[in-house]
């Protein structure tokens, strides 16, 4: 609980209108997407410039008060959910895009950017910011550094990080750092920049941020191909990348999922096959042609019966944002969706798609199953009801294994999601106990009094239990 004196001293900092401890204020940001987590804050605050952020962290840090660091709420890692009360830092203020530098091809915003705005400033400019997580139209950039998001055209141009030149963060102890430039080169020390970008708000609040931008390619194509047998999709996957061809975008969805997508988007998906892969290329046009024509090769010599190129933009458009939607369509289906991201290496996908089915049939639970298979990363999502506590414990054991056979092929329990508190159980698993101390050490030399998003990452105890043969 926030002291009377701490509460005043907190609306010195920042002014009364931008301090709010009602119970609709903090009710509205005790959650985030995240299914069967919710805790209250004890105020939601929202500094307007990063000297304030300063004079926050530093009384928060004095007082040993939570501060919780959130963008627009769509994690789904309970990563932004306030656990251990505190105070729910909002960036709403902090939205400039402060410059576009077109000589050395960055963009420099604040945290509380929405994505998609940045994209299009950068495109109106003939500028491109590739990575594009499926909520860019209302996650903010400061989120999308703090779980290093992902996307659709991650196959190709990567991730958030890979885009991250420099960073300004307020430290645990009020201080503000500065790290990388707009630089090709930069050795100097440890590289702080990539230590931040995926933190989940756990050692620093990011005030600031530059990105690298790229030209945008001068064409594009996309392609649909249609399979009966699921395991020939995701085989085909891997032929693609075996064949030393990198598509934009690759991403697969199974039957229930294309059922529940077309019933919300209504663009003529099919829903009689077993499995769709969506294939997208860019670059200039001879090389799309080049590369679309060897993939639909690939895809019909993998048991493809309907391989087809878009007629126009607008449908290459529905198709992308139909599976933009799949969270959304599945959320309608049962009260509770629990959507997790398992990701192996791509040549393992078959294999993961096969147990992820195997899985669900031995629980007995609903698992639909869509996500960006070119770069391993699926995205089995169980539509279930959080009050029906015996199927929710199979869903539990049942995602349980999912990640332990995900391991086993040489993967990961979490490929763009984060840790947050849904997958902390887990860190073990995947790190051993090793690896997990050493990013405690991290955590504890920049955050001593734990004020930093506490309970997040490091769980209070790890499942031992669970035995990873490989």
């Amino acid at each position: 609980m926030l002291t009377n004196e701490i509460k005043q001293k907190l609306i010195d900092i920042i002014g009364l209108e931008n301090f709010d401890d009602s119970n609709v204020g903090k009710l509205v940001y005790s959650y985030d997407a995240t299914p069967q987590f919710q805790a209250m804050p004890d105020a939601v605050i929202a500094p307007r410039n990063k000297q304030e952020v300063s004079e926050v962290v530093k009384l928060c840090n004095q007082h040993g008060i939570p501060i919780v660091p959130r963008g627009s709420g769509t994690n789904l890692c309970a990563g932004t959910c306030p656990t251990e009360g505190g105070i729910v830092l909002l960036f709403k203020h902090m939205n400039g895009i402060l410059e576009i530098d077109e000589e050395n091809l960055t963009v420099t915003v604040q945290p509380g950017v929405i994505t998609l705005d940045m994209i299009h400033a950068v495109e109106a400019k003939g500028l491109f910011y590739p990575p594009d997580p499926s909520s860019m139209k209302i996650s903010t950039i400061g989120g999308n550094i703090s779980e290093n998001s992902g996307g659709l055209r991650g196959l190709k141009y990567g991730v958030t990080r890979d885009y991250v030149l420099a960073l300004e963060v307020v430290l645990a102890n009020g201080d503000i750092i500065h790290t990388g430039g707009k630089l090709a080169k930069d050795v100097a020390g440890y590289d702080l920049t990539s230590l931040f970008v995926g933190s989940e708000g756990t050692i620093g609040i990011v005030t600031e941020a530059t990105f690298k931008l790229i030209s945008i390619p001068e064409s594009k194509m996309t392609m649909v191909a249609h399979f009966h047998d699921l395991e020939a999709a995701a085989k085909t996957v891997s032929s693609i990348i075996a064949n030393k061809i990198i598509p934009t975008t690759l991403e697969f969805l199974d039957q229930p999922t294309l059922k529940v997508v077309e019933s919300y988007a209504k663009i003529g998906l099919p829903t009689d096959v077993e499995a769709l892969l969506l294939i997208e290329q860019d670059g200039p046009i001879e090389v799309v042609k080049r590369d679309m024509d060897k993939m639909r090769k690939i895809c019909k010599e993998e048991q493809g019966f309907s391989v087809r190129i878009a007629d126009t933009e607008e449908e290459a458009d529905n198709l992308k944002t139909a599976r933009r939607s799949a969270l959304s369509a599945l959320a309608q289906i049962k009260p509770t969706t629990i959507l997790e991201d398992a990701t192996v290496p791509r040549s393992e996908i078959a294999k993961m798609v096969k147990s992820i089915n195997e899985i669900a049939q031995k629980y007995d639970v609903d698992i639909c199953t869509f996500g960006h298979a070119g770069d391993g990363n699926l995205h089995p999502t169980c539509l279930t009801d959080v009050r029906n506590h015996d199927e929710i414990e199979r869903v539990e054991k049942a995602f349980e294994e999912i990640f332990v056979r995900a391991v086993e092929l040489g993967g990961t329990i979490t490929g763009e999601h984060g840790v947050g508190v849904m997958k902390a159980p887990y860190l073990e698993l995947k790190l051993g106990s090793a690896g997990v101390a050493a990013m405690q050490a991290i955590k504890n030399s920049l955050d001593p009094h734990n004020i930093m998003n506490p309970g997040k990452i490091f769980a209070k105890e790890s499942r031992k239990r669970v035995v990873v043969t490989k």
